[in-house]
C-alpha cells in the first residue's frame, strides 16, 4: 500500500508535483506554493506545500474534518490564483485564492460557499489563462464555459449558476479546468469508460444544460470525469485501449445529440453575496 488508511478513509485526490531545481539543488519544497482543500460542506483552506515535505508511511494530518463533512478535492496552487467551487445542484462561486488565509495542517478552514440544505460541493477548479470550466452531470450531459463568464465574488456567498440541473442533465458529478487539445475520461457507475477530446465539446454559456457526452445504458449513470495527463517525454497514454473505442487512438467522438437538448440562456441568474464568514 502507498498509504495506510483507516477503515473509514479513502483517497480524495492525487496531486502531481513537478520537481524544481536551482543550481542542482532540489528547491521543490521551498517554492511559494500551496495545497488548496475543499470539503463537500463548502469549507476551504490552503496550506503551504512545504508543510508536506516529510510524510510518514501512516500519513500526516492535512486538514481537520468536522463531523458530517468529507474532503472532496485538493488542488496545487501558486500565489494569486482564482478558485471555483462547483456544487451538485449546479451552483458555482469564483473567488481569489488569497481570500483564504494560509493555515497550518491541523486546522479546519473557512467557508468557501454558502450551500442550500440539499446541496454539496463536488469539485474545485483553478482558473487558468485561455482555459474553460468543463462541468458534467450524472445523466451524461456536459459542457464547457469560458472562465470569463464566472465573475469574481466574495468568498462565502451563495454563488451563481454554472449548469442547469434537472431531468435531462441530472446532478453535477464533476468539473475540470480544460484547454483546447486536452482529453478527458468519462467513467460510469456500471464500469464503462470513454476517452474523448475536449474540442468535441462546444463552449456554451453558464446557465445552459450542455451537450450529450456519453451514451448510458438503462440504470447507468456518469460517476466521474478525469483528465488524461500526457507526459511530453512519454507517449504511453497513446497506447491506452478501451473496449468499444476505436483501436487507432482510443478516442471516441460525442454521441448523436437529442433534438430536445436545449442550450438557451435564461435571464433569472440571481446571486446573493453576503460578507465572507469564517
Amino acid at each position: 500500500n502507498l498509504l495506510e488508511l483507516q477503515s473509514n478513509e479513502k483517497i480524495a485526490a492525487l496531486i502531481r508535483i513537478t520537481s524544481e531545481t536551482i543550481n542542482g539543488q532540489d528547491t521543490t519544497w521551498e517554492q511559494d506554493n500551496c495545497l488548496f482543500f475543499a470539503t463537500q460542506n463548502g469549507t476551504v483552506k490552503q496550506t503551504e506545500l512545504r508543510q508536506f515535505a516529510n510524510i510518514r508511511k501512516g500519513g500526516i494530518i492535512a486538514i481537520n474534518i468536522e463531523d458530517g463533512d468529507t474532503l472532496i478535492d485538493v488542488k496545487f496552487t501558486t500565489h494569486g490564483n482564482d478558485v471555483v467551487l462547483i456544487t451538485k445542484e449546479g451552483k458555482s462561486i469564483r473567488f481569489h485564492e488569497d481570500d483564504v488565509r494560509r493555515m497550518g495542517r491541523a486546522t479546519t478552514g473557512v467557508r468557501g460557499i454558502m450551500l442550500s440544505p440539499d446541496d454539496k460541493v463536488v469539485a474545485a477548479a483553478i482558473v487558468e489563462k485561455d482555459a474553460a470550466l468543463l462541468v458534467a452531470g450524472d445523466h451524461g450531459i456536459g459542457k464547457r464555459t469560458d472562465f470569463e463568464e464566472y465573475r469574481v465574488q466574495s468568498r462565502g456567498g451563495k454563488g451563481i449558476i454554472t449548469m442547469k440541473t434537472g431531468e435531462k442533465t441530472g446532478k453535477v458529478v464533476g468539473a475540470l479546468t480544460v484547454k483546447d487539445g486536452d482529453e478527458i475520461m468519462l467513467i460510469t457507475t456500471g464500469g464503462q469508460m470513454v476517452r474523448t477530446k475536449v474540442d468535441y465539446i462546444r463552449e456554451v454559456g453558464r446557465n445552459t444544460m450542455g451537450v450529450k457526452l456519453i451514451n448510458l445504458e438503462a440504470g447507468d449513470k456518469l460517476q466521474a470525469i478525469a483528465p488524461v495527463v500526457k507526459d511530453e517525454d512519454d507517449d504511453s497514454d497513446q497506447q491506452l485501449t478501451l473496449e468499444g473505442l476505436p483501436p487507432e487512438d482510443g478516442i471516441t467522438p460525442l454521441p448523436e445529440q437529442p433534438d430536445d437538448l436545449k442550450t438557451e440562456e435564461d435571464s433569472n441568474d440571481v446571486s446573493d453575496e453576503p460578507p465572507a464568514l469564517d
